[in-house]
């Protein structure tokens, strides 16, 4: 199982928290239904949700990293999300990943629309009955993403559901991407550690979502 990065340093701040801490990670780590770059995905993606990206963020870049994930795929990962949890805090992201030493980014090619089907076609053409002009902005921003290379839909929808459960975006949000994600193959019990996992970034905000999944 991979120790938690940084315990050395966390125990020089605080050796008691350390312990908690490390307590958590095995928690994490020890999920049967996700798969390791799934539970990186979490942690990295648990990060954007919050306002402090330094000491979090290189410690979940360099535990990604040491489980093979590949940086491409963090960056790719990163892109994803950009309008889930803000263009701006993206660009304070990348900074922070150029900061730590990662390659560069090897895609440079322009992004290419893809039309969107099944779920996500109707979560947009729902979103119109709502606002038009915030339909049409969502269709492209989600039509530039989830048929791209480098992270599976199953991977995208798990990343999405992170932050519905960090922003609490429980209703047509969640749904959309927990049916996103059983489709590409995840299950109850997939759904069930994720939200587990998530717990360590805010225990009464996994709980509502639990509740919101009916799990």
């Amino acid at each position: 199982m991979p120790q938690l990065a940084g315990a050395e340093a966390l125990a020089r701040l605080d050796p008691v928290f350390a312990q908690l801490a490390a307590g958590v990670g095995h928690n994490l780590w020890g999920l049967a239904h996700l798969t390791m770059r799934e539970k990186a995905f979490v942690c990295l993606t648990a990060d954007l949700c919050h306002p402090h990206l330094d000491v979090p963020l290189a410690m979940h870049v360099q535990m990604a990293l040491s489980n093979q994930v590949e940086p491409e795929a963090i960056r790719e990962l990163y892109r994803h999300l950009a309008p889930y949890v803000g263009y701006p805090i993206l660009v304070t992201a990348f900074q922070r990943l150029a900061e730590l030493g990662l390659p560069e980014a090897r895609d440079d090619k322009p992004v290419e629309l893809t039309p969107l089907r099944g779920e996500l076609a109707r979560a947009v053409h729902d979103l119109a009955a709502v606002d038009q002009g915030l339909a049409e902005f969502s269709e492209e921003q989600l039509a530039q993403r989830w048929a791209r290379p480098g992270l599976s839909v199953r991977e995208r929808a798990i990343a999405c559901l992170v932050v519905d459960v960090c922003y609490q975006t429980l209703g047509e949000s969640l749904r959309l991407h927990a049916a996103l994600a059983r489709s590409a193959g995840a299950t109850d019990d997939t759904l069930r550690d994720l939200v587990r996992g998530v717990a360590e970034f805010g225990m009464a905000r996994s709980w509502a979502a639990a509740r919101a999944l009916g799990l």
